[in-house]
């Protein structure tokens, strides 16, 4: 085989990217990604740098407006971003504000004490990053205008006297489709932003206009006088178990002996529910969504303070553990607003800070908040507390099922481990097996007797098996009759809750069987078993239904006797014609038996042998459709379901005992 030739890797291969093309040809250094992701972050670059000025206490509002050709325009009204001449610089501030990464005013300058932009990336790498952007700046008795166009400055800088009082900066452009994937940031994002920075910035309001007609704007405004407080009260509303907590402080520290000294502002917010939970943490107003310094101090007091609460008062049963930080945050509603004048950054996104210091007295200071809180509110303590341990042993417990019943699932079916009734068939060659899950140990009989046990097994449901729909998995999983028929499929389940992710076991290659097939009496029952058992399978191991291994073995409804030949007819219309087909003979028609009733020959003739059987294929072309159609049978909409009986009953009045 040929060697593949290669382009030359000399001296001359290494090259720059300067300029604009240093973010317009890799956006995902600076904004974490070249997609839509990519491109929220780059407004809230603009956004961010507006709410740096309004938490120094210059200007007191932000608008945001949102245009339908996708543009973005951010005004404040702070001092206004200087881009005159730099003496000490000898450049133009313009350009270093908006043609040079990592050149900003918040290098220890002090006009900013607590900064979200600390790198002096942002406002330049979204004027890179943009098809265009305008800035308008008013400060010092003048209107200055600038014009960008993909990266490069167009027409410099025009100044020109302004004799109005108004001071602030004006940002209008359109992210560049050359450079992020999509740039069609939903209105969702824009509102759910907004309001995040509101909360964490009482005082500032946040205005939110989206273009909705040319020229016609829908506004929002966005205002938390109380901030933290005040959004979880919106967001908690009558659920809390407890009074809504707040405390803050100031404290001073260094990440090492050999690092600056910052300032710190520790703001929590927080109360505790029964049955919902959220933390959310800012740090200089960004939203932290990656775990970090703030997380890891709440999880460790909280857990520590509650902990020791527990000991002392004498929750804990006798030898038992102690509550994990995961018990605590089920029931925690949590609200973090950090500030400081030294931040680390995990990357230029701010999703995440590793301050050591932060980390260190924010765990000091809520756990002395929580010890203080649980002395001066005794019964808030205990109510807490056993909310706490309520999470722990539901916890516990469920792991212990999760446990117990991933091993049986994975178990080996063998002599020594036979599912209670399954009759297993011969043959080890799984193109040929067939499982026949039927009801009861009546049919069990009649199915075990005409089977031919080479290739066809047997399964009987004892009992009244569980609606899959509407129960949860730790009650699912101790029913033995679902355990048992999932032992005998042997291709473990297929779980997409988050917290049962654990169960996840599905294999096809463990898979045993060519045909699962579900065989039930010709009834109103048969038809509910049958119904209960494709709802087990579609909800627990929907890829068997999905690639064709599902059956469903119709039963004759009439056995019709001549005194030559017996005829077996599965539905109305099939009756009349065989009648139509007898003539004048005489006959006698029955309803047809239960399956344990039915003699061997004619369970081999009609439900069990290959040529002669009718096997239904259970393969949903719509599996939402199936989906809608099992939970109106079986969910709990009671009147969708009565609608339902009131306008299809006559298609099912066959099925009707009725004599």
């Amino acid at each position: 085989m040929p060697k593949k030739k290669t382009a030359a890797y000399d001296n001359e291969s290494i090259t720059l990217l300067k300029g604009a093309a240093r973010v317009r040809e890799r956006p995902a250094v600076i904004f974490g990604s070249d997609d839509l992701e990519g491109c929220k972050h780059s407004v809230f670059e603009i956004v961010s740098n507006s709410i740096d000025e309004a938490r120094e206490g210059h200007g007191d509002k932000i608008v945001v407006t949102r245009f339908l050709d996708m543009s973005v325009e951010v005004e404040d009204f702070g001092r206004g971003c200087p881009v005159d001449f730099n003496e000490g610089e000898q450049r133009y501030n313009w350009e270093l504000v908006y043609c040079e990464l990592y050149a900003g005013g918040k290098y220890g300058s002090g006009d900013y004490e607590y900064s979200l932009g600390l790198n002096g990336l942002g406002a330049c790498a979204t004027q890179y990053a943009s098809e265009y952007m305008d800035v308008t700046v008013y400060r010092d008795g003048y209107k200055y205008d600038l014009h960008f166009e993909k990266g490069e400055n167009v027409g410099g800088l025009k100044k020109t006297p302004f004799k109005g009082k108004r001071t602030g900066t004006v940002q209008r452009w359109k992210p560049d489709t050359d450079v992020f994937t999509d740039i069609d940031i939903p209105r969702e994002y824009f509102e759910e932003t907004i309001r995040k920075q509101a909360v964490v910035n009482p005082g500032i309001s946040f205005v939110l206009r989206c273009e909705t007609t040319p020229g016609e704007f829908d506004e929002q405004t966005f205002l938390y006088e109380e901030g933290i407080v005040g959004y979880l009260t919106e967001k908690i509303g009558d659920k809390a178990l407890t009074k809504i907590q707040y405390c803050t402080a100031e404290r001073m520290g260094r990440d090492a002996a050999n690092r600056p000294e910052y300032k710190m502002k520790l703001s929590v917010a927080f109360t505790f529910t029964a049955g919902e939970s959220f933390q959310e943490y800012y740090h200089n107003s960004s939203e932290l969504t990656h775990d970090g310094s703030p997380q890891k101090a709440v999880q460790s007091a909280f857990k520590s303070a509650i902990d020791q609460y527990c000991k002392k008062s004498g929750k804990y049963k006798a030898n038992e553990k102690s509550i994990s930080p995961a018990d605590v945050l089920d029931s925690l509603v949590l609200i973090s607003a950090t500030f400081s004048t030294l931040t680390s950054y995990e990357n230029q996104t701010k999703k995440a800070i590793n301050n050591k210091s932060i980390q260190e007295n924010m765990t000091d200071f809520l756990k002395h908040q929580l010890e203080v809180y649980f002395i001066e509110n005794p019964d808030d303590a205990s109510k807490i507390a056993d909310q706490i341990l309520i999470n722990k042993r539901s916890r516990e417990s469920a792991e212990r099922i999760r446990a117990n019943t991933k091993t049986n699932l994975t178990r080996q079916i063998d002599l020594s481990n036979m599912v209670e009734k399954f009759v297993d068939c011969r043959t080890r060659d799984k193109s040929r097996r067939e499982l026949y899950i039927v009801e009861g140990d009546s049919a069990l009989g009649s199915v075990k007797t005409a089977r031919d046990s080479e290739f066809q097994a047997v399964m009987p449901i004892r009992g009244k098996i569980l609606n899959c729909l509407k129960a949860d998995y730790e009650r699912i999983f101790r029913s033995d009759i679902i355990t048992d028929l999932l032992k005998v499929l042997g291709c473990g389940v297929e779980v997409k809750s988050k917290a049962n992710k654990d169960l996840a076991t599905f294999s096809l290659d463990s898979f045993r069987w060519d045909k699962v097939i579900i065989c039930t009496d010709a009834d109103v029952d048969g038809f509910q078993i049958r119904t209960l058992v494709l709802t087990m399978l579609y909800r627990l191991t929907p890829t068997l239904i999905e690639q064709g291994y599902v059956y469903i073995a119709e039963s004759p409804l009439f056995e019709i006797n001549t005194s030559k030949m017996t005829y077996f007819a599965y539905n109305e219309r099939e009756k009349t014609e065989i009648l139509e087909k007898i003539g004048d003979e005489r006959y006698k028609i029955d309803r047809s038996k239960g399956l344990g009733e039915n003699d061997p020959e004619m369970m081999a003739l009609t439900t069990m042998d290959p040529a002669t059987r009718r096997l239904i294929k259970v393969m949903p072309s719509d599996a939402e459709a199936t989906s809608k159609m099992f939970d109106l049978l079986l969910g709990d909409d009671l009147q969708g379901r009565k609608d339902y009986i009131a306008e299809n009953a006559g298609d099912y009045l066959e099925l009707a005992d009725v004599s």
